[in-house]
């Protein structure tokens, strides 16, 4: 089986912390994976700012209510899901990603959960597993499963590096130029160019 493993937010999608800062005017919540590699680091610092601030989960998802799938993103997976199976890693959370998925006809997406208390408020979060998105390409590769994977973060890397083929997808200088390994593509047509060249790859035998 053929399995094509994207990223989600910078791939497919806004990155939803960057347009959360610019609706709630906190310039600092838009660091993101492309920028800090310590994903704990990251998620304390979000969570400490919205709890000065009293923002709570209700106050991200109207923001999210209103996000739509980066210019040729739907045109481009449901021609791709024709051709392969696509499933969705990505360390985002459900409660952040069940409109944006509606938005997309629904693919397969591996992600996190949040934690909040009664007021609604962002407590912490549970990963499905740490490092899930490299885990997740090894179980399938385990499976005797052929893996192509594209992200454009800190986080995307090791999946890719375990897929069987793959490609940074508009990703920062910085990434591309300190993993200068990887290739790197910026619009929808390289990158389905990048994974159409892997299926002809595969001998005639993989299903």
């Amino acid at each position: 089986m053929k399995i094509v493993c994207l990223d989600l937010e910078g791939v497919l999608v806004p990155e939803i912390w960057i347009a959360f800062s610019e609706a709630a005017g906190i310039p600092e919540l838009r660091r993101t994976t492309r920028d800090e590699p310590d994903y704990d680091k990251l998620m304390s610092f979000r969570i400490a700012i919205l709890k000065e601030r009293r923002f709570t989960l209700a106050d991200i998802q109207k923001v999210i209510a209103g996000i739509e799938p980066l210019p040729g993103a739907k045109a481009f997976t449901a021609s791709l899901r024709e051709v392969a199976q696509l499933i969705i890693l990505s360390d985002t959370f459900e409660q952040f990603a069940s409109p944006l998925m509606a938005k997309l006809d629904y693919p397969t997406l591996f992600c996190n959960t949040l934690e909040t208390d009664g007021s609604g408020a962002i407590t912490g979060y549970k990963l499905r597993q740490q490092n899930g998105k490299f885990h997740a390409v090894h179980a399938f590769k385990s499976m005797g499963m052929r893996v192509f994977a594209a992200g454009d973060s800190f986080n995307d890397l090791a999946m890719i590096e375990a897929a069987d083929d793959g490609t940074l997808f508009r990703a920062p200088p910085s990434i591309r130029q300190t993993h200068g390994h990887i290739t790197s593509t910026e619009t929808y047509a390289e990158l389905r160019a990048r994974i159409d060249e892997f299926l002809r790859s595969l001998p005639a035998n993989k299903i």
